[in-house]
């Protein structure tokens, strides 16, 4: 069974779920936005296409034991990050605000994680949801996966997206000029794993299929 099948990570703003078949359109929706290409560095998939690699997660036993996408030289762990005071109670398509990955494709030290958070909804910007999405998953990564050293690569115009992360205790350590792209770094010491433990001792973990609603549910 994939770790994070049945996994639900409840933050007071975000609550983490897996991705289904069901965030699908929704998904594919937000990504035919040519600012969400840029930022993410993304090209354009059809919505079969999205399918194809919610199915592939799904599917995959070579990544079974992380419940990560396969991905080449590694495998992808993701969640669909949704909005906690819409769901539950809301159907979740219409409570989905992005989503974050944790990239593991380092086979030389497979305790790095490359991390990346995307607010999709530009409602939900700057609000603080995509620093606690990413807060529950580094947690996760560290409880769970192993994780000690966490990059994350970002496009230089992404400011914003670069100057949460340095809040995060992230260091600068690289940037390329070719790509545009700032390499930003955390080697998670005992120091650092006990303040991001602190930062989200308030997460519950709860059963995904205790929790989610049947297909086709209307908002209330």
């Amino acid at each position: 069974m994939k770790i994070n099948e049945d996994m639900v990570l409840r933050g007071k703003k975000v609550t983490l779920v897996p991705y289904t078949a069901a965030h699908v359109p929704r998904y594919h929706e937000w990504m035919q936005s040519e600012e969400l290409q840029r930022l993410t560095a993304s090209e354009p998939l059809s919505l079969e296409q999205e399918y194809e690699m919610q199915r592939s997660w799904r599917d995959d036993a070579d990544s079974e034991h992380l419940g990560c996408f396969p991905r080449e030289g590694g495998s992808e762990c993701t969640f669909i990050v949704l909005d906690s005071a819409r769901w539950p109670g809301q159907a979740e398509e219409s409570s989905m605000v992005g989503d974050v990955n944790l990239f593991l494709t380092n086979a030389e030290d497979p305790t790095v994680g490359e991390i990346e958070i995307m607010i999709a909804e530009p409602s939900c910007r700057g609000r603080g949801f995509g620093k606690e999405a990413t807060l529950l998953m580094m947690a996760y990564g560290v409880r769970k996966l192993g994780i000690t050293k966490f990059e994350a690569k970002i496009g230089q115009e992404n400011e914003a997206s670069i100057c949460m992360f340095k809040k995060l205790h992230f260091k600068e350590v690289a940037v390329n000029s070719i790509f545009q792209e700032v390499t930003l770094r955390l080697d998670v010491s005992d120091q650092e794993r006990q303040w991001l433990l602190e930062q989200t001792n308030h997460v519950e973990e709860k059963s995904y299929a205790e929790l989610k609603q049947p297909a086709g549910v209307l908002d209330t």
